[in-house]
């Protein structure tokens, strides 16, 4: 039974209508005080509530309904319903212990698939405790074929996605740099019903704020001084499927507004096409930053924060599981002997407990990287802890000539945009929008670079 709570008979009639149609047995009350009645005496799967049931619209009363209802019933889902200009008010139910919020006018596919998705989730953790599956278990149940490691905190993640995949949640996945975020996304969609539709990777830190429209809702010919052609946004490339927003936390605000409004409506407008389009999308989101934080501090919307994390997963650094570092680096030689057709090439035991005690900052993809240059400078088909140390205590790289690229397997790609950043400062003394421009960047791209890579600047 799902209980809608609203003191206009218009919405709960219409609500009422729409669960009926979907298959939903539904019971409609006006009231906080009969809503109340209801929830001590009915068994419940869900409530839909409204925020205001008074003259005074600010919306207490209705955080005060949510109090109670969670009071009575800890473990029932509440889904507030609220109008655009009260977003704030329903982030306040978020905080109180709402499952979501849909705004008005509402949609109905869209309420239906929020409605689907949080009874799914809330039968997934009435479920018996899945704490006991092995590795071996989770691999019968749930395809994690690319996802190495045995550590009790990686299980954990694991038994997460696998529970959540097959719901339409939205999934925030935290973690440092070179954990995993993508593949972590990835199991989360072939694990969903959507496997076999798209799943688009967008790297939001790599999209300027001028281009974010067109790269993302698409745009027609002449709707702006360049577009000499139609192009298809991301949004439109992912419906149907999953669409993964990568260093979602590198977003300007400007840009966040225009994201929360495709993930709240579900429709977005092509530029230079007045026609909204709908969209049917899972959405998945990575951070290495700490998007709460950042909430604090006035540089991440507190509606998009939760709007994005209905689900979030933390991976843990490699650091943290220094145990799964030996099966990390046999998965990168397994892949390296065919790679360079190098059938003898194998890891010393010494060389993979040297390994395990280095901090590792870079996380798996540093390692990667730190075997796979061993491999290629080594040259030997057993490697010791020396050919690790020589890589990674290596001299600093050898500045190319001009026109010449450093050898493979010298340095990553990070490393040579972080040379390539520094030596432009140098040629321009360090006047950030010459810098800019020459790299082919706007200042907040080149500004987040700056950040990320350590590297010192003049504030303009």
């Amino acid at each position: 039974m799902i209980l809608i709570v609203d003191d206009d008979v218009a919405v709960r009639t219409s609500l009422g209508l729409l669960l009926k149609q979907a298959g939903y047995p539904a019971k409609s009350v006006a009231t906080p005080e009969e809503a109340l009645r209801v929830v001590q005496e009915t068994p419940l799967r869900l409530v839909l509530m409204d925020m205001n049931f008074s003259l005074d619209t600010s919306g207490q009363d209705g955080l005060q309904l949510l109090t109670q209802v969670k009071q009575v019933a800890p473990q029932l889902p509440v889904i507030l319903i609220t109008g655009w200009g009260s977003i704030t008010l329903a982030v306040e139910g978020m905080k109180a212990g709402a499952a979501e919020f849909v705004t008005k006018p509402w949609h109905n596919d869209s309420l239906l698939q929020t409605i689907r998705t949080i009874l799914s989730l809330h039968e997934v953790e009435a479920e018996t405790d899945p704490a006991a599956l092995s590795r071996r278990q989770l691999d019968k149940q749930y395809n994690f074929k690319n996802i190495v490691g045995q550590d009790a905190r990686l299980l954990q993640v694991l038994r997460n996605i696998g529970q959540v995949a097959t719901t339409d949640a939205s999934v925030l996945i935290e973690g440092e740099s070179g954990t995993g975020k993508e593949l972590i996304a990835e199991a989360v969609h072939q694990n969903s019903h959507r496997r076999r539709q798209p799943f688009v990777k967008v790297n939001l830190g790599g999209i300027s704020a001028s281009l974010f429209e067109s790269e993302m809702f698409g745009h027609r010919r002449g709707a702006f001084t360049d577009a000499k052609t139609d192009r298809v946004g991301r949004f439109e490339l992912a419906n149907g499927g999953t669409i993964f927003l990568d260093e979602i936390g590198e977003l300007d605000l400007s840009s966040q507004v225009k994201l929360l409004r495709v993930l709240q409506d579900r429709t977005y407008e092509v530029l230079g096409d007045s026609k909204p389009r709908r969209l049917d999308i899972r959405v998945i989101c990575a951070t290495n930053r700490n998007l709460a934080e950042m909430v604090q501090q006035g540089r991440f919307r507190e509606d998009l924060f939760y709007r994005i994390n209905l689900i979030t997963v933390r991976l843990p650094a490699l650091r943290e599981r220094p145990q799964d570092i030996p099966l990390l680096v046999q998965h990168f030689v397994d892949g390296l002997r065919a790679t360079y057709n190098r059938p003898a090439l194998k890891i010393g035991a010494r060389a993979q407990h040297w390994l395990q005690e280095q901090p590792l900052p870079g996380n798996i993809r540093e390692l990667k990287n730190l075997v796979e240059r061993a491999v290629l400078v080594s040259g030997k088909d057993e490697l010791g802890p020396e050919d690790f140390q020589a890589q990674f205590q290596r001299a600093p790289v050898r500045t190319a000539e001009p026109g010449e690229l450093p050898e493979p397997g010298t340095m990553t790609l990070d490393e040579l945009e972080a040379q390539m950043i520094r030596r432009t400062l140098e040629h321009y003394s360090g006047n950030i929008s010459r810098v800019a421009k020459a790299l082919g960047l706007s200042r907040g791209a080149l500004y987040r670079r700056l950040e990320k890579y350590a590297i010192p600047f003049d504030a303009e």
